[in-house]
């Protein structure tokens, strides 16, 4: 499975039709579609599937439809006509999805859930995998993709259909970058903390004190320190890394969390810089300062490492 089929021309009613082995993973593969914004819907009745088409609204969001051996009115050559038929509306773009799985492998995933197989409620497992392979054949055949999940674990499999479905290769990624100070709490929920008080601090500058991070004279003190260019630059491109791969395993939040002191000066310049850095990069953080307003206090900023 190659390429990227998030987007169809306007006015286009998109639906993809998902069959596939049970066990082989449907069913994981439909709750992706739905985060990914699709309007899904699984076992739908065959027979009212060009009635649920006809009522679609073309501007609304596209449509899944799962259905296997276990749905009602299933007959493959009829599924495969009715598709054709659907097809051929103007305002339709129609697709298919088979997935597929090795026998060896169903059965180990069958025998560790202790599952029973919709085939096999009166004869062994292998049996009925083999019964109903024989049943989809040609749905397998007449299908416009085949994806093979023998060898993909279930975040794999996600990972490949968000890459296939998913606009631009997958969800936006909601980013927050925020500052705190260590002396008044970590932040409780940060995915990734950077500790900023290797920095010199500005508070023990007597013109810098009652300025923060937002201030151009703080921003320039900051720079100033040797240390800040080299680890700024390594936690810039450690990001740039790590957040294209945290979006492609499907993490919808990430929060980079800041940390000085009292949380008013490096902190808060540097969550700064790092926004500015990424929406250079095409990323959209949200950027929140914890501790900007808090007064500043000399026994708070005595207190470091």
């Amino acid at each position: 499975m190659s390429g990227n089929d998030a987007t169809t021309g306007q006015g286009q009613q998109r639906i993809l039709l998902l069959t596939g082995l049970a066990g082989a993973g449907k069913t994981t593969v439909l709750q992706v579609l739905e985060d990914l914004g699709w309007e899904v819907i699984d076992n739908f009745p065959v027979r009212m599937l060009k009635r649920l088409v006809a009522a679609g609204d073309e501007q609304s969001a596209p449509l899944a439809i799962g259905f296997d051996s276990r749905t009602r009115g299933f007959v493959p050559h009829e599924i495969i006509a009715l598709a054709g038929e659907i097809a051929r509306r103007p305002a339709t773009t129609l697709t298919s999805l088979f997935i597929d799985c090795a026998t060896g492998e169903l059965e180990r995933r069958y025998n560790e859930t202790r599952r029973r197989h919709p085939m096999a409620q009166d004869r062994p497992l292998a049996d009925g995998i083999r019964a109903e392979r024989e049943l989809l054949e040609p749905l397998r055949n007449w299908a416009d993709m085949v994806l093979d999940t023998s060898a993909l674990s279930a975040s794999q499999l996600q990972q490949a259909i968000r890459e296939r479905y998913g606009a631009n290769g997958g969800q936006s990624l909601n980013l927050t970058i925020s500052s705190f100070g260590f002396a008044r709490g970590m932040p409780p929920l940060a995915d990734l903390v950077f500790d900023m008080r290797f920095l010199d601090n500005p508070h023990w500058v007597p013109q810098l004190r009652d300025l923060t991070g937002l201030d151009a004279a703080v921003a320039s003190h900051i720079r100033s320190d040797e240390a800040f260019a080299a680890s700024f630059g390594k936690i810039h491109d450690l990001l740039l890394t790590l957040l294209p791969r945290y979006q492609a395993q499907g993490k919808s939040y990430v929060h980079i969390a800041f940390g000085c002191t009292g949380g008013r000066h490096r902190s808060v310049f540097t969550a700064e810089e790092l926004a500015r850095g990424l929406r250079e990069a095409g990323f959209s953080p949200t950027v929140r300062h914890r501790n900007l307003g808090s007064p500043a206090a000399d026994e708070i900023e005595g207190m470091e490492p």
